[in-house]
């Protein structure tokens, strides 16, 4: 079994950056797919990015390219959401979610999640 542990987000002016971090624990997740999503009030749930392979496959959201990073760290067993230039619009709580194959951008495909954390970017 998988538990992820997320940690980080808070509040922030726009233009400012945020990092999240996500622990598992259970099993090492080096050839595990790990991904970031969001839900924002009022609104679907909706794919961030995701890493795949310990950091040799990452991919991005378009409304996210250029502003978030994804990263893998092996000896932690930990992802990592690097968010830059945040704006208004990125409000929204965060999820981690590891899955074996993660070959999907759709949430209901994903095994494991984390509890979520508040990100809440003021204009």
């Amino acid at each position: 079994q998988v538990q992820l542990v997320q940690s980080g987000g808070g509040s922030v002016q726009a233009g400012g950056s945020l990092r999240l971090s996500c622990a598992a624990s259970g099993r090492t997740l080096s050839s595990y797919a790990v991904g970031w999503f969001r839900q924002a009030p009022g609104k679907e749930q909706e794919f961030v990015a995701v890493i795949r392979w310990s950091g040799f496959s990452t991919s991005y959201a378009d409304s996210m390219k250029g502003r978030f990073a994804i990263s893998w760290d092996n000896a932690r067993n930990t992802a990592y959401l690097q968010m830059n230039s945040l704006k208004p619009e990125d409000t929204a709580v965060y999820y981690c979610a590891a899955d074996p194959q993660g070959s999907t951008r759709d949430a209901v495909d994903w095994d494991y999640w984390g509890r979520g954390t508040q990100v809440t970017v003021s204009s």
